[in-house]
């Protein structure tokens, strides 16, 4: 009789190093290691952020520096709200990240439905130039997206100053859309089958079935459509020149002439809290909207 086999998963420590006491102390010193460098370097930056907005104007260009406030100022953090006008900025980032958001939801569900459940001609080809342009630098576009924003193909309207100006180009967004429809692959053809006997529409069918079912990936878009606009620096500096209506992090820079450089530091801490409070708030849903298309059944 041939002797059974049974595979075990191939990992870089094994089984039998780890039961013993030696092999166990040092995979929990490496481990410890790699935990400690990988922690230091991803939130090194941040305290030092959030301790510089403590410091005084002195000790931030202290040579060498103080990994400590010798003297905290919390003021500084009032200090920035109010110079640097911070609740207004706040304002007019969620003005337009929510903005985008809703078109994105409206044309990348779209575009992701008619590719994944109409299946048009060439709908392949389509979403094949569609990640295809993922492969484009983000600034080899920037000259001509400014150029059509300054003279709107068609309706030749000057869209700067605006907020359409800041929405419209995030409309289209290859990676999304290609999201959306992996997900849309995964839904049964059976359900939209029984919904054609039914006689709903194609749009009905979308409202009504689809959607409801496409909750985590939905979550997952909003979440990348709302940081995208609130980490964008370049774009916003281009087509939004009055400092009243930029966004947080354009505005803090236009504003900041003269203001000291741990308040400038505070002001940053600040810009910085919502995009790390919706990561620690929605990384599950993150991760599982992420995976929930990715097997059919």
């Amino acid at each position: 009789m041939a002797a059974s086999f049974t595979p075990q998963n191939r990992t870089l420590i094994s089984p039998a190093s780890l039961n013993r006491p030696k092999g166990r102390l040092i995979y929990r010193i490496v481990l410890t290691a790699v935990i400690v460098v990988f922690t230091v370097v991803f939130l090194g930056p941040l305290y030092w952020m959030v301790t510089g907005g403590f410091k005084s104007a002195s000790e931030v260009v202290a040579n060498p520096p103080t990994y400590f406030p010798h003297h905290p100022k919390p003021g500084n953090y009032h200090t920035a709200w109010s110079e640097l006008k911070i609740a207004r900025l706040l304002f007019n980032t969620l003005y337009y990240a929510f903005g985008a958001l809703a078109f994105q939801l409206v044309f990348d569900v779209a575009a992701a439905y008619a590719i994944s459940k109409l299946r048009p001609v060439l709908g392949k080809l389509i979403l094949g130039a569609m990640l295809a342009t993922l492969m484009i630098p983000a600034t080899v576009l920037i000259v001509p997206q400014y150029m059509t924003v300054l003279d709107l193909p068609v309706l030749h309207v000057n869209l700067i100053g605006t907020p359409w100006a800041i929405w419209l180009p995030t409309v289209a967004n290859g990676f999304n859309i290609f999201l959306l429809k992996r997900f849309f692959d995964s839904i049964p053809e059976d359900l939209m089958h029984a919904a054609a006997i039914d006689g709903a529409s194609p749009l009905r069918t979308l409202w009504s079935i689809v959607l409801p079912m496409s909750r985590p990936i939905l979550g997952v878009v909003s979440i990348f459509a709302v940081v995208n606009v609130w980490k964008d620096f370049l774009w916003p500096m281009l087509v939004e020149p009055d400092p009243q209506k930029q966004p947080i992090n354009i505005g803090i820079r236009s504003l900041s002439q003269g203001v000291p450089e741990n308040v400038l530091i505070a002001a940053l801490a600040i810009s910085a809290v919502p995009t790390l409070l919706i990561f620690l708030l929605f990384q599950r849903n993150i991760m599982s909207g992420l995976t929930a298309g990715s097997l059919k059944g």
